[in-house]
């Protein structure tokens, strides 16, 4: 992989978990599969050290190991490094879904890695008891709410596995252990008691998560192009196609009319219900090409088009990418040399109804910044006449996709660089916030007057907050720019996992 996925993967390993899982994790992905004794000669790090930092990479999944030649070889598997961007958009989906306990338990989870399901529940049981701004749930609550995690498939059982080939095989396990509530009120209370769930942990399904990312990128681009009533009909539809075909299938199976009204008369869409004919038939003939009609029988079958979908979304994030970067001129140039797949370059300057000298530079400037590329092609005629040569352009979308996602690792790193530095570089102030707020809500628990909490608050001077609020902004903004920036990313990596 890229020198820039390589430097993201080690920032993002720096941030969270330190420098000694850092230089493990790098010297792994810059060397690939390696023994034990290999990654000390290059790292010249301590062997404990190492083996602490393996264990945690392992634990997290990043790491798989395998036996070669009566030795054990470690390799990490960098796109589960890259999933570590993710974290905050997965907990936001399952509260949507389950609620906020459910997002608590995902969190739990994520931080650790792999838990035992008494664990999660007493963690989120003593989380949400120092917080007295919420209700407290029931151990029997937050055990429901576990088993609803399960049952969606968001968490699933941590088997050992002994190699690659097993990791790669590995069926999810989503087995309910029997849990004794009583025993983990116990453990609540700080005894020892036994919940009936020694050894059997619980891991993120990542895969399911990253199937339902997908599915809302569907969704909202349906929104967008007609209305909700579309986007609610085609999330139905891909509910559908989960229940009959392959969770990575590039086409569903056919999905009978009957079976969509049926599926639709359960939503709280009235206008969806009385127009589904027309709504199909919208979205069939649309150029987004989500969906397909394969057959007539019972009413008409339809299939959803993956493949085609996110082609068609690849393509539609590449066109803003140009006009933001180029202007809606050069936009207009992508889009006709994508219509015409070859053309010449008189041929843009007429068609693209561009001034020729304008029209000319806009071509050879996407050319040279690689989202045009070139062909040549030789006509040759009589041995007497000269041969004449023609300049086509085209668009490679894999080519062009790739380099996208390039640019998506190079943007993320900068971004957390820059928040690195900001944080670095105030940090005086933002540990005297800390110090500040950690004294006033002990002042609080004990009873303190108004007087005495304005003293504190003017411990910090005007400019210290002016300056504190200025470097707030600046991080939420590059948290906010790191997450677009890995919804574009996420979207060009769909659409290489399906062609």
């Amino acid at each position: 992989m890229s020198l820039m996925c390589r430097k993201l993967c080690s920032s993002i390993l720096c941030e969270h978990f330190g420098n000694i899982v850092q230089r493990v994790g790098e010297d792994l992905f810059m060397h690939g599969a390696k023994p034990l004794g290999l990654i000390r000669f290059t790292t010249k790090l301590p062997v404990a050290k190492i083996k602490e930092a393996l264990c945690v990479l392992i634990k997290y999944g990043f790491v798989t190991y395998q036996e070669a030649e009566k030795k054990m070889e470690y390799s990490l598997d960098y796109k589960k490094v890259l999933i570590i961007l993710r974290y905050p958009r997965y907990m936001f989906f399952v509260k949507t879904v389950c609620g906020d306990e459910c997002e608590m338990m995902l969190e739990e989870v994520l931080k650790h890695g792999c838990m035992t399901a008494s664990e999660v529940i007493v963690k989120v049981y003593k989380r949400i008891e120092q917080s007295s701004s919420e209700e407290q749930p029931t151990v029997s609550v937050l055990k429901e709410k576990f088993e609803l995690l399960v049952k969606n498939q968001f968490l699933m059982r941590s088997l050992p596995s002994d190699s690659i080939e097993e990791k790669t095989n590995e069926k999810p396990d989503f087995r309910l252990p029997d849990l004794n509530l009583a025993a983990i009120t116990k453990k609540i209370e700080g005894n020892n008691s036994d919940p009936g769930d020694i050894k059997i942990y619980w891991k993120v399904n990542f895969d399911r998560f990253t199937q339902d990312l997908r599915d809302q990128i569907i969704v909202s681009a349906m929104n967008r192009r007609l209305d909700e009533n579309a986007g609610e009909l085609i999330r139905q539809l891909l509910f559908l196609m989960f229940l009959r075909t392959a969770s990575w299938a590039d086409t569903s199976n056919p999905i009978p009319l009957t079976e969509i009204k049926d599926a639709v008369r359960k939503t709280n869409f009235p206008l969806l219900t009385q127009h589904l004919d027309q709504y199909l038939r919208l979205i069939e003939e649309d150029t987004s090409q989500f969906l397909k009609r394969v057959g007539d029988s019972g009413g008409g079958q339809y299939s959803v088009n993956m493949k085609e979908a996110f082609n068609q979304l690849a393509w539609a994030t590449l066109e803003n990418i140009v006009m933001e970067r180029f202007g809606s001129k050069a936009a207009r140039i992508f889009r006709l040399v994508r219509e015409r797949k070859y053309i010449e370059q008189e041929q843009i300057q007429q068609l693209a109804m561009i001034p020729a000298k304008e029209a000319k530079h806009l071509t050879y400037t996407l050319l040279q910044e690689n989202y045009l590329q070139m062909q040549e092609i030789k006509k040759t005629g009589v041995s007497a006449t000269p041969i004449k040569t023609f300049f086509l352009f085209h668009i490679d979308l894999n080519f062009v996709v790739r380099m996208e996602i390039e640019h998506c690792y190079h943007a993320l790193y900068n971004t957390m660089q820059r928040r690195e530095y900001e944080i670095s570089s105030n940090k005086r102030m933002i540990d005297k916030q800390l110090r500040m707020q950690t004294l006033t809500s002990n002042l609080k628990e004990h009873g303190a007057t108004e007087e005495q909490l304005a003293e504190i608050a003017e411990l910090m001077t005007p400019s210290e907050k002016q300056q504190l609020e200025k470097v707030q902004n600046t991080i939420k903004k590059l948290g906010i720019t790191e997450l677009q920036i890995d919804e574009t990313l996420f979207l060009l990596s769909m659409y290489l996992h399906y062609h």
